[in-house]
């Protein structure tokens, strides 16, 4: 069986099953408390993909494996979650070039142990406060030492932090590739 690619997207899974996929908007454990992805397919710009298996390996060799949140986003989805936080802080405004996530080339990311719990990090996914900021003054040792760990492996292999958001890592590519608006239907076969 080949990868499946569309608009230059593949999914995850058919080139690294060891990354755990836990998409919280096609559930509706996420800020918005209903499915908003169709179909829980995570995908990324094949580029990006490769990088994050890059770094997927070089958390392997620490005794950690990716778990991913949230990758590529369709503008629809872009445009909800606008509608409801209108805080460009956190949700970039579709109308005004839309988030690197409708490229491709962004995820939202934690590291899950040997034992398979996520590690201790500020704060939960999709805290729009100061909690979710990468570094903070409350953060205990342990949260700046796995921080710590989740960027720099993050930007040594091509990856840019958003200070917001500690889970959020751009591509440092991501100029390169358009905003895009690709079913995740298009992806099952």
């Amino acid at each position: 069986m080949g990868i499946k690619e569309s608009e230059g997207l593949v999914k995850i899974k058919d080139l690294d099953d060891s990354i755990i996929i836990d998409l919280r908007y096609a559930s509706k454990n996420n800020f918005t408390g209903r499915k908003i992805y169709p179909l829980d397919i995570c995908v990324l710009r094949k580029e990006t993909a490769v990088k994050l298996i890059n770094a997927n390996s070089e958390f392997k060799k620490r005794g950690y494996v990716i778990k991913i949140w949230d990758a590529y986003r369709p503008i629809y989805v872009q445009q909800i979650f606008w509608d409801i936080v209108k805080d460009n802080r956190f949700i970039a405004n579709p109308k005004n070039g839309g988030s690197r996530h409708n490229r491709g080339t962004a995820v939202d990311i934690t590291l899950i142990d040997s034992k398979g719990k996520e590690i201790t990090m500020p704060s939960k996914f999709d805290d729009f406060s100061i909690n979710a900021y990468r570094y903070n003054a409350n953060e205990s040792k342990e949260v700046s030492e796995n921080i710590k760990l989740l960027t720099e492996v993050m930007e040594a292999n091509g990856f840019i932090a958003l200070d917001e958001e500690w889970w959020h890592f751009d591509d440092c590519d991501y100029k390169m590739y358009p905003v895009i608006d690709v079913r995740l239907e298009d992806f099952v076969r």
